[in-house]
């Protein structure tokens, strides 16, 4: 009898345990109600930032600052020929409020390094002394992810891309990327230059061994500070071996 009651209790323990990691697994990956990287980020004592574009509509830079946020990455550019039409006015906006911003583009597989960095030249301007070195997004759109370009084709663009924006600027960019894709086409060919890496659905260190200076951890955080567009906003955090410093164009 105390044997039958033993197992009747470790089969009941494993029936709460499934469903507990059934529950957990559920929300993570359907409803999006737990975000497990907030449990592993001390908002209070760690460097955080903020990247925006035109979906945050208005922004004010200010009231970003006073919620803790230390750094902003605007959207710029995308691919040949589209700009952000929200950039100019985010771009003059964080300096006046004296809030440390980067710019970044948005890296297509359907055009040409070469026009793409003069795009992006051609929006941000000369000089950004003072300012966060610039960044490059490469990660899927569309149908990518199911049809992924060749990975030649991609580094190709990409170093053409790269070398046409240190040229200009005298500094490497930052590349954002997700870990799959970083295996998948960086790894190996860019290690010279600083990483963002973005990891939504678990912490970064679980999914990424390499060197890193930013992650971003959330993509639906939410604060004050922006109106009449997107409800949500992405939310950084720096490497706590590295200083922000680090990446402000001397």
């Amino acid at each position: 009898m105390r044997g039958r009651k033993r197992l009747k209790t470790i089969l009941s323990v494993l029936l709460v345990i499934l469903v507990i990691s059934f529950l957990t697994v559920f929300l993570l990956t359907k409803q999006k109600k737990i975000f497990i990287n907030t449990w592993f980020v001390d908002e209070s004592n760690n460097t955080i930032g903020v990247d925006v574009s035109s979906y945050q509509a208005d922004i004010n830079m200010n009231v970003l600052k006073e919620q803790n946020i230390a750094f902003i990455y605007i959207k710029a550019t995308e691919g040949s020929s589209l700009k952000d039409e929200r950039f100019a006015e985010n771009w003059e906006n964080a300096k006046e409020a004296g809030l440390p911003a980067g710019a970044y583009h948005f890296f297509s597989y359907d055009s040409e390094g070469r026009t793409q960095a003069a795009n992006f030249i051609e929006a941000v301007g000369p000089d950004l002394q003072g300012r966060l070195i610039p960044a490059v997004d490469v990660e899927y759109y569309g149908d990518k992810e199911q049809n992924p370009p060749p990975k030649e084709d991609v580094i190709f663009e990409l170093k053409i891309y790269l070398e046409m924006i240190e040229k200009e600027y005298g500094v490497k960019p930052l590349i954002y990327t997700r870990p799959d894709i970083y295996d998948k086409y960086l790894k190996g060919e860019f290690d010279e230059y600083k990483k963002w890496i973005s990891s939504l659905s678990m912490p970064l260190r679980w999914k990424y061994k390499d060197d890193w200076h930013i992650w971003q951890y959330l993509n639906r955080g939410e604060l004050k500070g922006y109106t009449g567009g997107e409800k949500y906003i992405d939310l950084n955090v720096l490497n706590k071996e590295k200083q922000l410093e680090d990446l402000i164009v001397k």
